[in-house]
């Protein structure tokens, strides 16, 4: 990742007062996670998903390549005593090995060439929570660069290899003030060998 891009994201995390709430990929399906586990929050950002995740019991791991990203989360997991393993990490130079994880969430965050990474990464049986803007939306919210935007669809064809437990997209269709816009969200559990 460029110098450039890596300041960019210091300066904004240097700026966030307070974390995120979790994603709503991950709220609204809670259900569907395993009793215990590893999980990953890849570029983790704020760290909301990963302290949800460590509060729940998990064994889980934080991955950002923002510094003050990762010193923010670190800090906040000592201070609620959250066992959480924080790490500056380029995660598309160096992604998650090969069946590491029960459970990687990604949120707000759109790397297309990591998608065969992600699912190999995975445990048999592992599930995937997604979740990152669209191209069609009802205003402004997300990234302006066009190519961190999801197309109609475009996450289903991306993870078509896993088991699609939940999806949902509603781009621009019927009343553009209610509704869930701007965004899809998916859970995907990879399969198991036969």
């Amino acid at each position: 990742m460029p110098a450039s891009e890596r300041e960019k994201w210091d300066t904004r995390h240097r700026a966030a007062v307070t974390a995120a709430t979790p994603a709503r990929v991950l709220e609204e399906n809670a259900h569907l996670l395993p009793a215990s586990g590893k999980t990953l929050d890849l570029a983790c950002g704020s760290g909301a998903n990963a302290l949800w995740l460590a509060r729940r019991g998990y064994d889980v791991s934080a991955w950002d390549f923002s510094s003050v990203a990762i010193e923010k989360v670190a800090a906040e997991a000592r201070r609620l005593e959250l066992a959480v393993t924080a790490e500056v990490r380029d995660v598309v130079q160096d992604p998650p090995a090969v069946e590491s994880f029960d459970v990687i969430v990604v949120t707000r965050f759109l790397e297309r060439s990591l998608t065969p990474r992600l699912i190999a990464a995975l445990y048999p049986n592992g599930l995937l929570y997604y979740q990152t803007f669209t191209a069609a939306r009802v205003d402004d919210k997300g990234p302006a660069n066009p190519a961190y935007l999801l197309q109609d669809n475009e996450l289903l064809a991306l993870f078509s290899p896993l088991r699609i437990l939940v999806y949902r997209e509603e781009g621009c269709v019927g009343r553009r003030d209610a509704g869930w816009r701007g965004q899809a969200m998916l859970v995907g559990q990879k399969r198991s060998p036969r």
